[in-house]
Order: C-alpha cells, then structure tokens, then sequence
C-alpha cells in the first residue's frame, strides 16, 4: 500500500474516533498531498460532508486539478463522483468497493481512471461500522 492510501486510511480513522463515518480521502497533486479529509456528516450535521467534499475543502483553490489523484478508502458516492468530474480530477484509486459500489461507471463514464485496490483493511474498517451501526450507515448512503 502506497503513503496515500495510507494517509487516506488515517483519516477514516479520526473519523471513527470523532464518532463519524469511517471514511477518509486524500487529494496529490505532483507526488503531494494537497488536500486530506475525512467524512464528517455526524460530526457537522452536515449531510454533504462526505470525505471528498472535506478533502476538497481543505485542499481550497488549487488552480487546476490537472495531474491530481483522489484517493478514498470507500469507493466515492454519486456525489463525491459528480465533484471528482466537475473538478476534472481524471484517476481516482479507492481502497475499497465490496461494502458500497459507488458510482465508479459514473466517473468512468466522463474518462476518469478508476483504481480498486480492494484492500483488507478498509473492507473491515467499513464491514465492523455497518454492522456497529446500521441506521447511520443507511442514512448515510440514503436509505
């Protein structure tokens, strides 16, 4: 696993210890971080904090996001993906898409190379919070 991804994973983790959504997502723009964030829809009571949207709040105006990756523990949401096409952010790489799909057809489908590294930890990291807390869980991806 790459420092990305890795960074990613840390911030699902100050999510969960905030008593948030485990779910965290990092913006590199020429081999840096420019941006990091984590899912904080409980924490602000701000349905639309999902971890990209707070990641790309925190990277705030970069100019272009020509050469830029967007990495995400979960396979990023319809929303998350409309920001990922709208920004012209063109590789996205998520840990994971076994516990919520997302809408890696939708990106796709706009040239936006998408990456599932399927990864063990984030798997378990989002399979041990659906099951401590599905009610949350399902408000949170709209059910």
């Amino acid at each position: 696993m790459n420092e990305f991804m890795q960074a990613a994973i840390e911030e699902a983790k100050a999510g969960l210890s905030e008593g948030g959504i485990p779910i965290g997502s990092v913006l590199v723009k020429e081999g840096k971080v420019v941006g990091r964030g984590h899912n904080q829809r409980v924490q602000n009571n701000d349905p639309v904090t999902h971890a990209e949207i707070d990641c790309l709040r925190n990277a705030g105006r970069i100019g272009n996001y020509t050469g830029t990756t967007l990495y995400s523990t979960l396979m990023p949401c319809y929303l998350c993906s409309g920001a990922v096409v709208q920004f012209g952010i063109k590789k996205v790489i998520a840990g994971e898409s076994a516990t919520f799909p997302g809408a890696r057809e939708f990106m796709e489908s706009h040239g936006v190379e998408v990456i599932d590294l399927d990864l063990e930890e984030c798997k378990q990291l989002m399979s041990d919070f659906i099951h401590s807390n599905p009610d949350l869980w399902n408000e949170d991806i709209g059910n």
